[in-house]
């Protein structure tokens, strides 16, 4: 029955420095007010089905603190009737972390 199409891509992009994969479908597209808040933490459309099993919300918040904690960005563009599409953006070349340090305290 009508099945969509389902597209993965994945470059290099040499002048900006940067990776990017993109994942593509032709499905039904996701309206401009849900497409506003889909990176809020909790914000979800799905309500629990007859088991009780019900999304999160969390998945896409998750998604977008792990991409910008890698110096990365995710964006999601979107159109109703037509499909949506997610596209992450991350350095090629591994950055050294930047971890916070703290004094450490002394004890006794």
């Amino acid at each position: 029955e009508g099945g969509g199409t389902l597209t993965l891509c994945v470059r290099p992009n040499a002048e900006t420095g940067l990776a990017e994969i993109s994942v593509q479908d032709t499905g039904c597209g996701i309206p401009p007010e849900i497409l506003r808040r889909i990176f809020e933490p909790f914000f979800t459309t799905k309500t629990a089905d007859q088991q009780g099993q019900g999304g999160t919300g969390l998945g896409l918040s998750l998604a977008r603190a792990v991409m910008e904690a890698h110096g990365g960005r995710i964006r999601v563009d979107s159109a109703v009737g037509a499909g949506t599409t997610f596209t992450l953006k991350f350095p090629l070349v591994a950055q050294p972390a930047i971890i916070p340090t703290k004094p450490l305290q002394k004890v006794g």
